[in-house]
């Protein structure tokens, strides 16, 4: 009975003691997930704009939709917030913005292609939803210049 009770108070202890590096694991990883969703939808730009001109009709326009996954599942932290937004750093520029269990934002730089081209995010910043898969349409438009739209899509 004693050794029941001792390997239980023992188990309980490593499992305490291990948390603190579980949540650290989780937070790298959502981090890492969240990094290649910005990859993803870098690629789909930079195919969108390498192969097509930008036509002033946007129904004639070069198009695509990529699934932006947020991270969820016990291997992932909460996520607090993720948005498609201005890049900082570069007016007219796209990046992806995400907060982690109340950290501080951090912001990807999503790169639109070999040409220099403005974004369009139709107002404002385009809130993911946690914890699912959202459909972003990318069009490549000529809005007085080469301009990249993206949409959120239901």
């Amino acid at each position: 009975m004693i050794r029941v009770v001792l390997t239980v108070l023992v188990a309980v202890a490593l499992l305490a003691a291990s948390m603190p590096a579980v949540e650290t694991a989780r937070t790298a990883t959502t981090g890492e997930r969240i990094g290649a969703e910005a990859d993803r939808l870098e690629r789909a730009i930079g195919g969108v704009v390498a192969g097509s001109t930008p036509v002033s009709d946007p129904a004639m326009a070069a198009q695509t939709t990529v699934l932006l996954r947020v991270p969820t599942g016990f291997a992932a932290a909460d996520v607090d917030r993720v948005a498609l937004v201005e890049s900082p750093d570069r007016p007219g520029g796209l990046a992806l913005a995400y907060r982690i269990d109340d950290r501080p934002e951090r912001m990807l730089r999503v790169d639109t292609g070999p040409a220099e081209t403005a974004v369009d995010l139709a107002g404002g910043a385009i809130e993911l939803r946690p914890g699912g898969t959202n459909r972003i349409r990318i069009r490549y438009v000529d809005d007085g210049g080469p301009t990249v739209r993206v949409r959120r899509v239901g």
